[in-house]
Protein backbone atom coordinates (compact mmCIF):
# COMPACT_ATOMS: atom_id res chain seq x y z
CA UNK A 1 0.00 0.00 0.00
CA UNK A 2 1.56 2.98 -0.70
CA UNK A 3 1.38 6.58 1.03
CA UNK A 4 -1.35 7.88 -0.73
CA UNK A 5 -3.65 5.03 -0.31
CA UNK A 6 -2.80 4.58 3.20
CA UNK A 7 -3.74 8.49 3.58
CA UNK A 8 -6.77 7.67 2.54
CA UNK A 9 -7.73 4.46 4.63
CA UNK A 10 -7.05 5.96 7.40
CA UNK A 11 -8.80 9.40 6.44
CA UNK A 12 -12.16 6.90 5.65
CA UNK A 13 -11.81 4.96 9.14
CA UNK A 14 -11.46 8.52 10.85
CA UNK A 15 -14.66 9.87 9.13
CA UNK A 16 -16.31 6.64 10.15
CA UNK A 17 -15.15 6.58 13.74
CA UNK A 18 -16.28 10.25 14.25
CA UNK A 19 -19.74 9.14 12.90
CA UNK A 20 -20.01 6.55 15.60
CA UNK A 21 -20.06 4.56 12.55
CA UNK A 22 -19.45 0.64 12.06
CA UNK A 23 -18.18 0.54 8.57
CA UNK A 24 -19.29 1.37 5.07
CA UNK A 25 -21.26 0.49 1.93
CA UNK A 26 -20.74 1.86 -1.57
CA UNK A 27 -22.07 0.84 -5.01
CA UNK A 28 -19.63 -1.58 -7.20
CA UNK A 29 -20.86 -0.19 -10.57
CA UNK A 30 -17.55 -2.14 -12.50
CA UNK A 31 -15.87 0.90 -13.64
CA UNK A 32 -12.89 2.84 -12.38
CA UNK A 33 -14.25 5.12 -9.47
CA UNK A 34 -16.37 2.16 -7.74
CA UNK A 35 -13.41 -0.28 -7.95
CA UNK A 36 -10.79 2.58 -6.64
CA UNK A 37 -12.63 3.39 -4.04
CA UNK A 38 -13.99 -0.18 -2.80
CA UNK A 39 -10.21 -1.24 -2.43
CA UNK A 40 -9.53 1.88 -0.52
CA UNK A 41 -12.65 0.57 1.76
CA UNK A 42 -11.69 -2.98 2.20
CA UNK A 43 -7.89 -1.72 3.56
CA UNK A 44 -9.57 0.82 6.13
CA UNK A 45 -12.78 -1.63 7.37
CA UNK A 46 -11.47 -5.75 6.17
CA UNK A 47 -14.57 -7.11 7.91
CA UNK A 48 -16.89 -4.07 7.48
CA UNK A 49 -17.30 -2.87 3.92
CA UNK A 50 -20.34 -3.77 1.73
CA UNK A 51 -20.06 -3.61 -2.26
CA UNK A 52 -23.76 -3.39 -3.34
CA UNK A 53 -23.87 -4.50 -6.99
CA UNK A 54 -26.95 -2.76 -8.61
CA UNK A 55 -27.97 -3.87 -12.47
CA UNK A 56 -30.52 -1.67 -13.95
CA UNK A 57 -30.56 -2.12 -17.57
CA UNK A 58 -26.39 -1.78 -17.27
CA UNK A 59 -24.17 -4.29 -19.64
CA UNK A 60 -23.13 -7.97 -18.46
CA UNK A 61 -19.36 -6.70 -18.58
CA UNK A 62 -20.05 -4.37 -15.99
CA UNK A 63 -21.51 -6.76 -13.61
CA UNK A 64 -18.69 -9.20 -14.18
CA UNK A 65 -15.82 -6.31 -13.49
CA UNK A 66 -17.69 -5.58 -10.07
CA UNK A 67 -17.56 -9.02 -9.60
CA UNK A 68 -14.06 -9.73 -10.49
CA UNK A 69 -13.00 -6.78 -8.52
CA UNK A 70 -14.48 -8.17 -5.30
CA UNK A 71 -13.55 -11.16 -5.70
CA UNK A 72 -9.67 -9.93 -6.21
CA UNK A 73 -9.61 -8.16 -3.20
CA UNK A 74 -11.75 -10.16 -0.78
CA UNK A 75 -14.73 -7.79 -0.61
CA UNK A 76 -18.12 -8.56 0.68
CA UNK A 77 -20.92 -8.30 -2.05
CA UNK A 78 -24.62 -8.19 -2.65
CA UNK A 79 -26.36 -7.94 -5.68
CA UNK A 80 -30.10 -6.54 -6.21
CA UNK A 81 -31.44 -6.48 -9.57
CA UNK A 82 -33.42 -3.01 -9.75
CA UNK A 83 -34.59 -2.80 -13.57
CA UNK A 84 -37.92 -4.66 -12.40
CA UNK A 85 -38.30 -1.57 -9.67
CA UNK A 86 -37.48 1.17 -12.59
CA UNK A 87 -39.83 0.03 -14.98
CA UNK A 88 -42.63 0.55 -12.01
CA UNK A 89 -41.21 3.47 -11.36
CA UNK A 90 -40.81 4.46 -14.74
CA UNK A 91 -44.78 3.63 -15.68
CA UNK A 92 -45.65 5.37 -12.52
CA UNK A 93 -44.82 8.58 -13.43
CA UNK A 94 -44.93 8.56 -17.08
CA UNK A 95 -48.34 6.17 -17.43
CA UNK A 96 -46.70 3.74 -20.21
CA UNK A 97 -44.08 1.46 -20.51
CA UNK A 98 -40.20 2.50 -20.12
CA UNK A 99 -38.56 2.12 -23.75
CA UNK A 100 -35.12 1.06 -23.27
CA UNK A 101 -33.54 3.38 -25.86
CA UNK A 102 -33.71 6.56 -23.82
CA UNK A 103 -32.91 8.08 -27.05
CA UNK A 104 -36.63 7.35 -28.52
CA UNK A 105 -37.88 9.48 -25.66
CA UNK A 106 -37.70 12.41 -27.47
CA UNK A 107 -36.73 15.66 -25.70
CA UNK A 108 -33.49 15.50 -24.19
CA UNK A 109 -34.45 16.91 -21.03
CA UNK A 110 -36.96 13.48 -20.79
CA UNK A 111 -33.60 11.39 -21.64
CA UNK A 112 -31.66 12.90 -18.36
CA UNK A 113 -34.67 12.80 -16.57
CA UNK A 114 -35.61 9.47 -16.88
CA UNK A 115 -31.74 8.08 -16.94
CA UNK A 116 -31.10 9.85 -13.57
CA UNK A 117 -33.62 7.29 -11.41
CA UNK A 118 -31.29 4.82 -11.63
CA UNK A 119 -28.96 6.53 -9.21
CA UNK A 120 -31.46 7.79 -7.27
CA UNK A 121 -32.66 4.29 -6.85
CA UNK A 122 -29.40 2.94 -6.48
CA UNK A 123 -28.96 5.58 -3.35
CA UNK A 124 -32.24 4.18 -2.05
CA UNK A 125 -30.52 0.98 -1.86
CA UNK A 126 -27.40 2.28 -0.35
CA UNK A 127 -28.95 4.37 2.22
CA UNK A 128 -31.12 1.19 3.44
CA UNK A 129 -28.25 -0.86 3.85
CA UNK A 130 -26.21 2.32 5.80
CA UNK A 131 -29.30 2.59 7.98
CA UNK A 132 -29.62 -1.09 8.65
CA UNK A 133 -25.80 -1.65 9.17
CA UNK A 134 -24.61 1.33 11.05
CA UNK A 135 -22.77 2.37 7.88
CA UNK A 136 -21.73 5.11 6.38
CA UNK A 137 -22.37 5.50 2.28
CA UNK A 138 -19.09 6.22 0.90
CA UNK A 139 -19.37 8.26 -2.78
CA UNK A 140 -16.83 7.32 -5.63
CA UNK A 141 -17.27 10.54 -7.23
CA UNK A 142 -13.66 11.91 -7.96
CA UNK A 143 -12.51 15.72 -8.36
CA UNK A 144 -13.01 15.99 -12.94
CA UNK A 145 -16.90 15.06 -12.31
CA UNK A 146 -17.44 16.95 -8.54
CA UNK A 147 -15.70 19.79 -9.91
CA UNK A 148 -18.22 20.36 -13.00
CA UNK A 149 -21.42 18.87 -11.43
CA UNK A 150 -21.05 15.77 -13.42
CA UNK A 151 -23.04 13.58 -11.03
CA UNK A 152 -26.85 12.90 -10.39
CA UNK A 153 -28.36 15.09 -7.30
CA UNK A 154 -29.20 12.87 -4.99
CA UNK A 155 -28.42 9.86 -6.93
CA UNK A 156 -24.63 9.02 -6.79
CA UNK A 157 -24.02 12.65 -5.61
CA UNK A 158 -25.50 11.45 -2.34
CA UNK A 159 -23.03 10.05 -0.06
CA UNK A 160 -21.27 10.81 3.61
CA UNK A 161 -17.66 10.58 2.78
CA UNK A 162 -15.97 11.12 -0.46
CA UNK A 163 -12.76 9.64 -0.46
CA UNK A 164 -11.69 10.40 -4.16
CA UNK A 165 -12.87 13.93 -4.10
CA UNK A 166 -9.76 15.75 -4.03
CA UNK A 167 -8.16 13.30 -7.01
CA UNK A 168 -8.37 14.18 -10.65
CA UNK A 169 -8.97 11.22 -12.88
CA UNK A 170 -5.88 11.10 -14.15
CA UNK A 171 -4.42 11.17 -10.31
CA UNK A 172 -6.88 8.39 -9.74
CA UNK A 173 -5.66 6.23 -12.59
CA UNK A 174 -2.19 6.44 -11.63
CA UNK A 175 -3.73 5.16 -8.00
CA UNK A 176 -5.28 2.12 -9.60
CA UNK A 177 -2.71 0.94 -11.25
CA UNK A 178 -0.74 1.29 -7.82
CA UNK A 179 -3.61 -0.38 -6.35
CA UNK A 180 -3.61 -3.28 -8.46
CA UNK A 181 -7.09 -2.65 -10.31
CA UNK A 182 -7.22 -4.80 -13.18
CA UNK A 183 -5.95 -3.26 -16.35
CA UNK A 184 -9.35 -3.91 -18.35
CA UNK A 185 -11.10 -2.13 -15.96
CA UNK A 186 -8.38 1.05 -15.62
CA UNK A 187 -8.88 1.20 -19.78
CA UNK A 188 -12.49 0.50 -19.96
CA UNK A 189 -14.24 3.83 -21.21
CA UNK A 190 -16.12 5.16 -18.31
CA UNK A 191 -19.20 5.37 -18.34
CA UNK A 192 -22.21 5.83 -16.04
CA UNK A 193 -24.43 3.15 -18.14
CA UNK A 194 -27.11 5.93 -18.44
CA UNK A 195 -28.34 4.70 -21.27
CA UNK A 196 -27.21 2.07 -24.55
CA UNK A 197 -23.39 2.99 -25.42
CA UNK A 198 -23.30 6.47 -23.30
CA UNK A 199 -19.54 7.07 -21.75
CA UNK A 200 -18.78 10.03 -19.76
CA UNK A 201 -16.13 11.93 -22.23
CA UNK A 202 -19.12 12.06 -24.86
CA UNK A 203 -21.29 14.01 -22.23
CA UNK A 204 -18.39 15.75 -20.92
CA UNK A 205 -17.93 17.17 -24.55
CA UNK A 206 -13.97 16.80 -24.04
CA UNK A 207 -11.67 14.05 -22.66
CA UNK A 208 -10.73 13.24 -19.14
CA UNK A 209 -7.16 14.35 -19.61
CA UNK A 210 -8.39 17.72 -21.52
CA UNK A 211 -11.07 18.47 -18.70
CA UNK A 212 -8.24 17.55 -15.97
CA UNK A 213 -5.67 19.97 -18.22
CA UNK A 214 -8.43 22.99 -17.82
CA UNK A 215 -9.28 22.42 -13.80
CA UNK A 216 -5.62 23.07 -13.06
CA UNK A 217 -5.38 26.11 -15.32
CA UNK A 218 -8.39 27.41 -13.46
CA UNK A 219 -7.05 27.06 -10.41
CA UNK A 220 -3.23 28.03 -11.38
CA UNK A 221 -3.88 30.72 -13.40
CA UNK A 222 -1.80 29.57 -15.44
CA UNK A 223 -3.14 29.28 -19.07
CA UNK A 224 -0.01 27.94 -21.65
CA UNK A 225 -0.66 24.76 -23.37
CA UNK A 226 -5.24 24.87 -22.73
CA UNK A 227 -7.41 25.50 -25.84
CA UNK A 228 -9.04 28.57 -24.40
CA UNK A 229 -12.55 27.88 -25.36
CA UNK A 230 -12.48 24.40 -23.98
CA UNK A 231 -11.56 26.48 -20.30
CA UNK A 232 -14.05 28.88 -20.84
CA UNK A 233 -16.69 25.45 -21.07
CA UNK A 234 -15.33 23.85 -18.07
CA UNK A 235 -15.56 27.30 -16.34
CA UNK A 236 -19.11 27.60 -17.25
CA UNK A 237 -19.78 24.19 -16.12
CA UNK A 238 -18.34 24.47 -12.97
CA UNK A 239 -20.79 27.63 -12.35
CA UNK A 240 -23.60 26.41 -13.49
CA UNK A 241 -23.33 23.12 -11.36
CA UNK A 242 -22.42 25.03 -8.02
CA UNK A 243 -25.95 23.79 -6.44
CA UNK A 244 -24.65 21.09 -6.88
CA UNK A 245 -21.56 21.25 -4.57
CA UNK A 246 -23.47 23.78 -1.44
CA UNK A 247 -25.55 23.05 1.30
CA UNK A 248 -29.11 23.90 0.54
CA UNK A 249 -30.02 27.58 0.76
CA UNK A 250 -31.63 28.41 3.89
CA UNK A 251 -34.03 32.07 3.76
CA UNK A 252 -33.13 34.12 7.06
CA UNK A 253 -35.20 35.85 8.35
CA UNK A 254 -32.90 37.84 10.34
Amino acid sequence: MNELSSRISEWIRERVKTAGAKGVVLGMSGGLDSSVTAVLCKNAFPDATLGLILPCFSSKEDVEHAKMVAKQFGIETKEIELSSAFKTLFGGLEEREYDVDLKREGKEEMDIAVANLKPRLRMICLYYFANKLNYLVVGTGNKSELSIGYFTKYGDGAADILPLGDLLKTEERNLAEELDIPKEIIEKMPGAGLWKGQTDESEIGMSYDVLDKSILALESGAFSGCDPELVARVKRMVEASRHKRELIPVFKKV
